[in-house]
């Protein structure tokens, strides 16, 4: 019998990392508090009617212009060197992997983030995932970023949960995405998904896997607790803990909890569909 696969999909910034990937070492270049620089992004999205992701897309090349920082692909790439992760992570994913495989599941994991892709691949977890969707520059024959290629707000990440579920994984293909797929012929049903993020932002994603049986859970840094209140009060997550990803920490725990769950719950539909065949249904 086939494995069942289980999708863990993360958020990035403030989820897994302790702030924004831009806050490390890109905006300090700059000479500009993160503070200072958000606020920018934010008055050129309002003046603009712009979405606010392609608007600090924009700004962090009208910055590096300014500056004359190169904006190159592996200029971004090498920035994700200096992210910091909060504790656990960087075992985090060979941790999961070995308890999915001891109660026979297929553990993959992705990424769904507003941030910056190549960013995201440089960094010291770059390789462990399966697809990383996060937003993406397109650039020239000389390597320069020139254009926003992919932008993934909040609503958009969304699209992502359903090329996971159906295992449409390229962003460019939209038919097959679009075209109709039998519930017990999609890759990765919603009911073993686990979304882990850390705030309003999230909330679509976070609303829609725990709408269709999945498990969303929202992680914090310590003493800022506040958000994964306020998403527990609006029934928007199903779980919220510390961002400790050590395996002596909550988290880790509770995913052993849900995977426990989700290895009997995938158990008795494959007894359900084995006396259907049975009975001829």
């Amino acid at each position: 019998m086939q494995r069942p696969t289980i999708a863990f999909m993360y958020d990035f910034d403030k989820t897994l990392t302790t702030k924004d990937m831009q806050e490390y070492t890109f905006i300090p270049k700059l000479g500009m508090s993160a503070e200072a620089f958000w606020k920018k992004a934010d008055t050129l999205a309002g003046a603009q009617g712009m979405d606010r992701i392609l608007a600090y897309m924009k700004l962090m090349l009208d910055e590096s212009r300014r500056h004359e920082q190169s904006i190159r692909r592996s200029d971004f790439v090498s920035l994700g060197g200096s992210l910091e992760f909060f504790p656990g992570v960087l075992s985090w994913f060979d941790e999961v992997n070995k308890l999915g495989s001891s109660m026979g599941l297929d553990i993959q994991h992705f990424i769904i983030s507003s941030g910056l892709r190549e960013i995201i691949e440089g960094s010291a977890i770059g390789n462990r995932f399966k697809r990383i969707y996060a937003c993406e520059y397109f650039y020239d024959e000389n390597g320069v970023a020139t254009w926003p290629k992919l932008s993934v707000n909040y609503t958009a990440k969304t699209q992502f949960l359903f090329r996971i579920n159906k295992g449409v994984l390229d962003v460019h293909e939209d038919q097959a995405l679009n075209a109709y797929t039998a519930e017990g012929e999609r890759s990765v049903p919603f009911r073993n998904m686990v979304y882990i993020g850390d705030g309003l932002t999230d909330v679509p994603c976070m609303k829609l896997v725990k709408q269709n049986g999945g498990k969303s859970i929202a992680v914090y840094a310590k003493g800022k607790e506040a958000i994964s209140y306020q998403l527990m009060k609006e029934d928007r997550i199903n779980f919220f803990t510390e961002a400790d990803y050590t395996t002596q920490g909550e988290l880790f725990s509770l995913v052993k909890t849900i995977l426990t769950q989700m290895q009997a719950e995938n158990a008795l539909t494959e007894y359900q569909r084995g006396m259907k065949r049975l009975a001829g249904i």
